[in-house]
């Protein structure tokens, strides 16, 4: 892949044949948005942690679609060749209408991708979504969003039926057609077994390193996060510049330093 290249669903797809790393970072506003871009960064997340860094919530439940839609446009500013992917807010995927409302008002703020949480019950929206020409990423693990009912950010599907299910929810994205699959806060060999399962590129946060690419809150690796999760590195520490930070965890992912074994949960 020569360095500029636009990054398509396509681009994805092959490195994950080829074995070569995918990088993702969060970005909020066009500034940041430029810097991931141009540190040669694949997929530009407006993640709806943005209810977490920006705006100072506990959980992500509180973020809207119309702020969503806002920091999504002003990402679109600061990205040429990153793929610009965009969280849907806390149930406005609930039902068919609402998504497409919603995957609709990101779509046209400039998101090439929407990202969703959840397995089985929600794979038939995430079909007629693909089906009416919106890509879509699934999440599966820890879905922030679902942090009340799962009491809490820890680490999930440890037993194995819900391992088993974890499995059956990712076959399921794939069969709906989801192009990307985040997988947080699970154990490294369920997460290496799920990249190896399907054809879908499987992206890891806390996963261990056994997956098609890793994602940050860019907030967490910059090191401004006074408690930060297990999974997280400070790669801004000794690198004296948010560039070279950057540059720091890009190296670190493509060559497969990161993330280490501390750095994840082993079965």
């Amino acid at each position: 892949m020569k360095r500029g290249q636009k990054i398509t669903l396509a681009t994805l797809r092959a490195m994950k044949e080829e074995g070569r790393s995918i990088v993702m970072l969060t970005a909020y506003d066009a500034t940041l948005a430029g810097v991931l871009d141009r540190g040669d960064v694949d997929c530009i997340l407006v993640g709806d942690s943005l209810g977490n860094i920006v705006q100072g919530h506990g959980t992500t439940v509180p973020v809207t679609l119309e702020q969503m839609a806002y920091h999504v446009e002003c990402v679109r500013r600061g990205v040429e060749r990153a793929l610009l992917i965009a969280d849907l807010p806390f149930l406005t995927y609930a039902d068919e209408q609402r998504a497409l409302a919603a995957a609709g008002r990101l779509m046209q703020a400039g998101a090439e991708m929407v990202k969703l949480e959840g397995g089985a019950p929600v794979a038939g929206i995430a079909a007629r979504l693909v089906e009416l020409g919106v890509p879509v990423c699934g999440h599966l693990g820890l879905t922030p969003q679902s942090v009340h009912q799962l009491s809490g950010h820890r680490v999930q599907a440890r037993a194995p039926r819900e391992r088993a299910r974890l499995l059956d929810d990712a076959r399921a994205l794939e069969q709906a057609g989801c192009g990307l699959l985040v997988l947080e806060c699970i154990p490294s060999g369920l997460a290496a077994e799920v990249a190896r399962a399907v054809a879908t590129p499987v992206i890891g946060i806390g996963a261990g390193l056994e997956v098609d690419g890793q994602v940050l809150v860019l907030h967490d690796a910059l090191g401004l996060n006074p408690r930060p999760p297990r999974f997280v590195r400070d790669f801004l520490a000794e690198a004296g510049s948010i560039p070279k930070a950057v540059s720091r965890f890009v190296t670190a992912v493509r060559e497969g330093e990161f993330p280490a074994a501390e750095e994840s949960w082993q079965d």
